[in-house]
């Protein structure tokens, strides 16, 4: 029996659901919407302090490859425990199909944190970024296995003149050469590949070096201790992203003080 590719299912599913968006909010009515919004908050600029690691913590209810993570899943709960932990910013798993995910939680994160928001998702087109800025992300995550040179640059653009900081996110040397042809100011190296689903924190220690000095580097996926975090703090890492590990923890907020150190 071949392995199945968990992305191709996952990608099949969001191009449906985009097509379904767009009828229910047309992009022109976006732009009207967006037009009249209050300033993002400042993602990037969150995560670059010298000599310290930051934290991106996730919002993630499921995945593919674990099932539920968190069966008493309470955004209010989650939001505070976040914020009382000093996470510096918060990602929004918004996939629905196969995360169990919902743009509106978005929103309702930032009403109840003050940290800026990543929206995490499988973003394809223009609509997304509209979208992304009208419920409410102050960050996108584009992934450079799904998208072109010329998309990237597009999707960049348009985030740029929505005022959306934006991730970039590589798990191979031929995705990071890509990335870097774009002189993107932060990359993401995921450790997980998306298609089988396993995750190899090596995948970091191949890709950290090629990487120029002066870029926002953040790393995702596998990290589950302390010495994970001291690892990439020593490395040079900016941040880090890091979601089942509190999703699966009885007290979330302890669990974000033993992993990060604080």
């Amino acid at each position: 029996m071949p392995k199945i590719d968990a992305l191709k299912e996952i990608i099949a599913k969001k191009k449906e659901k985009i097509l379904l968006a767009k009828q229910a909010m047309p992009e022109e009515q976006l732009k009207i919407i967006i037009a009249g919004l209050p300033p993002t908050r400042p993602f990037l600029e969150t995560l670059s302090r010298p000599r310290q690691i930051c934290l991106i913590a996730e919002v993630k209810k499921s995945s593919p490859s674990r099932g539920v993570i968190r069966q008493d899943f309470s955004l209010p709960e989650i939001a505070r425990a976040y914020s009382e932990a000093g996470a510096q910013a918060i990602s929004v798993v918004t996939e629905e199909d196969y995360f169990s995910g919902n743009i509106s939680y978005i929103k309702e994160i930032k009403n109840l944190a003050a940290a800026p928001v990543l929206r995490k998702d499988f973003i394809l087109e223009a609509y997304q970024i509209f979208e992304s800025r009208y419920f409410g992300a102050d960050a996108v995550l584009l992934i450079a296995d799904l998208l072109t040179k010329d998309k990237l640059q597009e999707l960049t653009r348009i985030a740029d003149s929505l005022g959306l900081d934006y991730l970039v996110e590589v798990h191979d040397e031929k995705e990071l050469k890509k990335v870097l042809s774009l002189e993107l100011p932060a990359i993401g190296i995921n450790n997980r590949n998306l298609h089988t689903l396993e995750a190899d924190f090596k995948i970091t220690e191949k890709l950290f070096p090629l990487i120029p000095k002066g870029k926002i580097v953040v790393v995702e996926s596998g990290i589950k201790s302390h010495q994970d975090v001291l690892f990439l703090k020593v490395l040079g890492v900016n941040a880090v992203l890091i979601g089942e590990a509190f999703m699966s923890a009885p007290d979330i907020r302890s669990k974000v003080e033993e992993i990060m150190g604080w």
